[in-house]
């Protein structure tokens, strides 16, 4: 039998050819649909490879809820595709947005100018994002907002300085008998008379209950957090209109946490050691149970600020060994900067959290933008709760706060994103 010809054995070849791309022609408008509507979920899938992008991502929570209805409190949007935490900061002559010296409610660890810093440059830096402009920050629009209703931060005392910020960007439109300032126990609170309106800030460094929840007498080195105890601190949160949350710096002692399985008035007490991720998902977990419990998603807003980074070793952005960010005067410029003090394996746990969750939550990313700031921190310009040792007077490194940060500064920035999260977002 004699083989087939070349000519029919490619014939059959190119039909063959013809009808399967025929067939791929037909799948493709297939294909196309499918990536359009699920493009998202794409997304959020490969972001999980780098903890920075997948965090940025969860600006698509509000973006959900905002498909749905419109957000309490919002009267505009930000321009669509725009990522206001992804950006740059800019010299800008007309900042700071306050003097120091005019507001008298910054606790004495902020005021840098009172103790002694000599420059200001680190006041006059505004962030700009790549692909829009941030309002301006309308301290007559948060006010009359907050007219009847209760502005709540919760958390350490970073986010007491957020919420000291926020308290000398409106103060100045008050008369000066129609505010008042008072501690009682856990909460600082701002009281504005004429609009029957609080901001206050309540301490709860882990959120859950712990053996540092004393307000004032906190330092203890043996820290143990109670699980399942939102409520010991929650049940003073409800019927707060909007709240800010954060938890992340007293975490950071090691590579795994003290947990509490019983009460803290058992006599023999039952604690596990666990992962520092496993305990900080544990406190997520809790805070967005209790969100979902206890605020309603028609009249209420909560906010959740990323982690606030530290600048204790210079070596990472190309200084000495050995020195940390005493006597910084310039930002980072590196855009890729992370220091090793933003522990992305936490940025993870919070990722996966909110990703898991449909709590009506908006994420203040302000990790990357303020890991550039390593000039903006109080170091020794601040009140010195200890007397320093002739040591420590020789070598201002070693007791300088590469931790919190000057007041007015970087955490105004913040309440300008609060402030557009909350009206455009």
């Amino acid at each position: 039998m004699k083989p087939p010809s070349s000519s029919l054995y490619f014939s059959s070849y190119f039909l063959r050819k013809i009808r399967i791309s025929y067939f791929l022609l037909i799948l493709l408008p297939f294909f196309v649909l499918i990536i359009i509507l699920y493009s998202e979920k794409f997304s959020c899938f490969f972001s999980q490879l780098d903890p920075r992008i997948s965090i940025q991502q969860q600006n698509s929570i509000s973006s959900n809820i905002r498909k749905n209805k419109k957000l309490p409190f919002a009267i505009g949007e930000t321009k669509e595709r725009c990522n206001v935490f992804n950006g740059k900061w800019v010299w800008d002559e007309k900042r700071p947005l306050y003097e120091e010296s005019e507001c008298p409610y910054i606790q004495p660890q902020l005021t840098c100018q009172e103790h002694g810093r000599p420059d200001k440059n680190y006041q006059h830096w505004r962030w700009q994002p790549h692909d829009c402009s941030l309002p301006s920050f309308n301290a007559t629009l948060m006010l009359e907002t907050l007219r009847g209703k209760r502005m709540l931060f919760v958390g350490d005392s970073l986010n007491r300085g957020q919420y000291v910020s926020m308290v000398c960007l409106v103060h100045r439109l008050i008369p000066e008998n129609a505010k008042s300032m008072k501690t009682i126990g856990n909460f600082d609170v701002f009281t504005i008379k004429d609009y029957n309106a609080t901001i206050e800030f309540y301490w709860a460094p882990f959120l859950l209950e712990s053996n540092s929840d004393d307000a004032v007498k906190h330092r203890i080195e043996e820290r143990v957090v109670r699980k399942g105890s939102i409520n010991a601190h929650g049940k003073y949160w409800k019927g707060a209109n909007i709240i800010v949350f954060n938890t992340y710096l007293w975490w950071m002692r090691g590579p795994h946490f003290n947990i509490l399985q019983g009460s803290f008035d058992d006599e023999v007490k039952d604690i596990v050691e666990v992962s520092t991720e496993e305990a900080y998902g544990m406190a997520i977990k809790s805070m967005l149970r209790w969100i979902k419990r206890n605020m309603d998603s028609n009249k209420t807003r909560v906010f959740f600020t990323s982690m606030s980074p530290s600048h204790e070793k210079s070596i990472e952005w190309g200084g000495e060994p050995n020195k940390n960010c005493y006597n910084e005067t310039k930002m980072i410029e590196d855009p890729n900067y992370w220091g090793s003090d933003s522990r992305k394996s936490i940025m993870q746990v919070i990722s996966q959290e909110f990703g898991k969750s449909k709590v009506p939550i908006t994420f203040l990313n302000i990790t990357q933008l303020s890991s550039y700031r390593k000039d903006a921190h109080t170091t020794i310009y601040k009140k010195q709760w200890n007397k320093l040792t002739q040591e420590q007077l020789a070598n201002p490194f070693s007791y300088a706060d590469c931790v919190h940060w000057c007041l007015p500064g970087l955490q105004d920035t913040w309440n300008e994103l609060l402030f557009t999260k909350l009206f455009y977002p």
